[in-house]
């Protein structure tokens, strides 16, 4: 097991209602001028926006508005944020939505006070040196950006899609009142659910073998999304259930099922080129791919993938043959994908199989034409990418 610090300083204020807290949390963390960072219309639909307008109103502080995150959150709106911020002066930004709005909300809160491009982040040309305050009223439980030190932003001029990770961006607050999820359309909900097990996956299929809690930590978080999303897709107010996600959601990515491990995330690396390239949803994308991946790289280690097979996805352990054991845990979890309406190769999610050349050109940007590798649990260089995307291509 090895050595680890683990760092969440982010105030989760959970439940019904919760969003109420809103001015006493932005008066806490220093906010006196607030920048509201939404996506579309749903949250102006729900009437939360509205409601955040009025609790800030009441309070005297003022704010400013900016929507129009999408998914794979766009450089363009970041610049435009930060050119907004800066002109109104603004000291804390307030992300309502999910992970592109909090995202989006971060890269923000980078750029604000650096002299450069923003972009330079995450490019390697510098590195983030500070970031306004940033709080959350999450609205849709998937990414875990809401207790992540991680901020993935997609270049829209260059079809790039990438990611960063710095402590300063981590959200100072985070509010969630899984009644706000009651209206997410049942393919986010099952979107979502398959990113936030994968963000346990990444941390679970390790080199290390060693962790015991952790491990037992993880298998628990993802039975219990796997077991809760067929109950909020068959009832959308299951308040229940869809506490159970939420949760997860920011447990899964916030490091805690990561002690004492190596993280892998190639699955998250090799999907960030299908989203940059086809601006897919990102769980749709992940699980696409995971069951490629799984298949090329378990010689590395087919006893991981036993305890994966039988502890989370409830397969009988053959002990006369573990290879068909494991095999059988990456069926069943496809199983799972294609009954929560998720895709299992990229015809599926494409609606087509890829080309060989975007196949190429996905994977020279997924390595950087070579020059860097990704993963742990086994190390894949560019070639191995390729192989793993021509595997999902049928």
């Amino acid at each position: 097991m090895r050595d680890f610090n683990f760092y969440a300083p982010t105030q989760v204020v959970f439940g019904r209602r919760s969003e109420e807290q809103v001015a006493e949390l932005v008066k806490k963390y220093g906010g006196t001028k607030v920048l509201i960072h939404y996506g579309g219309g749903s949250a102006r639909r729900s009437g939360l926006l509205d409601k955040l307008f009025n609790i800030l109103n009441e309070a005297g502080i003022p704010f400013v508005e900016l929507g129009g995150v999408v998914p794979n959150p766009r450089l363009s709106l970041v610049r435009e944020g930060i050119d907004l911020c800066r002109r109104e002066k603004v000291d804390f930004i307030l992300a309502v939505g999910g992970g592109s709005v909090i995202d989006s909300s971060k890269a923000i809160g980078y750029g604000v006070p650096y002299d450069g491009d923003v972009w330079n982040f995450w490019i390697g040309k510098a590195k983030p040196q500070a970031c306004l305050p940033i709080g959350s009223v999450l609205t849709i439980p998937a990414a875990g950006s809401e207790m992540s030190n991680s901020c993935v932003i997609t270049n829209d001029a260059e079809d790039l899609k990438m990611g960063i990770n710095s402590d300063l961006c981590r959200c100072r607050f985070c509010i969630m009142n899984p009644e706000r999820t009651f209206t997410l359309p049942p393919y986010q909900t099952a979107a979502g659910a398959t990113d936030i097990m994968m963000h346990t996956m990444e941390r679970y299929f390790t080199p290390e073998t060693d962790m015991t809690l952790t491990d037992a930590i993880s298998e628990a978080l993802l039975r219990t999304v796997k077991d809760s999303v067929f109950e909020v897709l068959r009832n959308p107010e299951d308040y229940r259930n869809r506490a159970q996600i939420m949760w997860a959601g920011s447990l899964s990515h916030n490091d805690l099922t990561e002690c004492g491990t190596c993280k892998d995330f190639a699955t998250h690396r090799i999907e960030h080129e299908l989203s940059a390239m086809f601006d897919v949803t990102h769980g749709a994308g992940l699980a696409a791919l995971w069951g490629s991946w799984a298949r090329y790289v378990m010689p590395e280690n087919v006893s991981r993938f036993v305890q994966f097979a039988v502890n989370v996805m409830g397969v009988a352990n053959d002990y006369s043959d573990p290879q068909r054991t494991a095999e059988m845990g990456v069926e069943a979890i496809e199983r799972f994908y294609r009954a929560i309406g998720m895709p299992v190769n990229i015809p599926e999610l494409l609606g087509r199989p890829a080309t060989e050349e975007e196949i190429v050109e996905m994977a020279r940007k997924c390595c950087h034409d070579g020059k860097i590798t990704q993963g742990s649990f086994k190390v894949l260089n560019q070639s191995d990418v390729e192989a793993i995307y021509r595997m999902a291509n049928h």
